[in-house]
């Protein structure tokens, strides 16, 4: 899926297709952080620190559970 990025007056606006906002379960009302890496535009919903919290948890458990598949795939 693709966006568009447009203009209103001195800003620019990137334009999102709805399958990409449901998915996210992002809205209007959604925090976004945006930033760069390289020539790549990364666009992040902001969520609450509860979240981000239980996420990091999945995280480091899928890494201990999965550590030697891991391995094995970057060699």
């Amino acid at each position: 899926m693709s966006g568009k990025l447009s203009r209103q007056g001195e800003e620019y606006v990137l334009v999102i297709a709805p399958e990409i906002v449901n998915r996210l379960g992002i809205g209007t009302d959604t925090p976004l952080d945006v930033s760069t890496q390289g020539d790549v535009l990364i666009v992040t919903p902001v969520r609450g620190e509860e979240r981000q919290r239980k996420f990091r948890e999945a995280l480091e458990k899928g890494k201990q559970r999965y550590a030697r598949m891991l391995k094995r795939l970057a060699e």
